[in-house]
């Protein structure tokens, strides 16, 4: 499912450069380098497929992205894309999606996929990154991405040095004007459980699902983004292991929020929230956030939940922005909220920006002999 390397895929906004705006469209957009090491390690007994996107050996910070639900390392490929020469970017499958073998033993539910997340930083950073390690990587999550990762955060936050959410989910789905649609998409996955299987996948990968979600959540009239997105979610959204996984990872996607642990996330903090996300209002966004002791709250007009596809380019400039500059100032205890973990905030940074603690692949960034003409031999490493 991986690109072949020298491979070239269209995508809505330049590939590698800052896009000017969230309003503004390049001529014509590629992705530079759109292939990505792929490389395996398996975890209590289940392999995991991760991708590592890089340019060259220099020490740089870690920065692992977590995508959403239905999806897998291809829907942040165009923000990793444009991290991959200031970051050691890896972006994994999650298990039961993509290419990743789905859980052998346990649901696939939030806590689930949060414990995955704690074993998969901690082997590849080889151990030096654990509850007890005295710094912590950057953690971006999308979606439901950003419900496991702040989850994640929350039980194990010596191991996030910093937090990025884009699009968090910050109302339960199962509540207020969207608790039909909620409902009625669940049944949609108990039915194709229920049916026989070549016709219950059958519905559940049926192109006519998958274009009329893009169609609804896309918000930009570009023909040229418009097709992205829809390409992108015929190609990747039926990439996953089975009907039970599918099932029961959308209702944990329906069951939890961030806002569920936004007190517990001490970490410096970026929410980045598409000002007409059918999700999560503007509104509820800044209540959350409020809750979050050291946040930046960052809003992009014209797009909705897809920010990811829709303006990858402004996004991936204020997430390197956020990693680069000093941790926001705690902010005020709201009234009637519990004031003891704002208490234990330590201040905010006052020196230079310094990424320095987090944690680089000083191991991991191999990525291959160079052969002759200038070309690369790919290889994967197995654990």
């Amino acid at each position: 499912m991986t690109a072949p390397a020298g491979a070239r895929q269209e995508a809505p906004d330049g590939g590698g450069s800052p896009a000017a705006g969230p309003h503004e469209q390049p001529a014509a957009g590629t992705v530079q380098n759109p292939w990505a090491e792929r490389r395996s390690l398996v975890l209590d007994g289940h392999k995991v497929r991760y991708w590592f996107y890089d340019v060259d050996r220099t020490p740089k910070p870690l920065l692992v992205l977590v995508h959403g639900f239905r999806g897998d390392h291809h829907g942040l490929q165009l923000i990793a894309d444009r991290l991959r020469g200031r970051y050691h970017v890896v972006v994994p499958d999650l298990p039961g999606f993509g290419r990743s073998e789905p859980f052998p033993d346990r649901p696939h539910d939030i806590a689930g996929y949060a414990d995955f997340l704690r074993g998969f930083v901690e082997a590849l950073t080889d151990g030096a990154v654990h509850d007890g390690a005295p710094h912590g990587v950057a953690v971006l999550g999308h979606s439901f991405g950003s419900v496991v990762a702040a989850h994640f955060a929350a039980a194990h936050p010596v191991m996030v040095e910093r937090l990025v959410l884009v699009n968090p989910i910050c109302e339960p789905p199962l509540e207020g004007g969207r608790a039909l649609l909620s409902r009625l998409t669940a049944g949609y996955y108990r039915l194709g459980r229920a049916l026989p299987r070549r016709l219950g996948n059958r519905l559940l990968s049926s192109w006519l699902v998958t274009d009329a979600m893009s169609g609804v959540m896309t918000r930009s009239q570009d023909p040229r983004v418009r097709g992205y997105v829809r390409h992108q979610h015929r190609a990747y959204f039926s990439a996953f292991a089975d009907r039970d996984v599918l099932l029961e990872a959308y209702e944990a996607s329906v069951s939890h929020t961030v806002a569920e642990v936004a007190m517990q996330l001490s970490m410096p903090t970026l929410l980045v929230v598409g000002a007409q996300d059918e999700l999560g209002s503007v509104a509820a966004q800044r209540t959350m956030a409020s809750w979050i002791p050291r946040h930046r709250l960052e809003v992009l007009d014209g797009v909705g939940h897809l920010i990811h596809y829709e303006a990858p380019g402004p996004t991936a400039e204020l997430v390197h922005d956020f990693l680069s500059s000093p941790a926001p100032e705690p902010v005020p205890t709201p009234d009637g909220e519990p004031s003891a973990l704002h208490a234990q905030v330590p201040p905010g940074d006052v020196a230079a920006p310094d990424t320095a603690t987090f944690t680089g692949l000083q191991r991991i960034v191999g990525r291959g002999r160079r052969q002759p003409g200038g070309h690369r031999e790919r290889r994967e490493s197995r654990r």
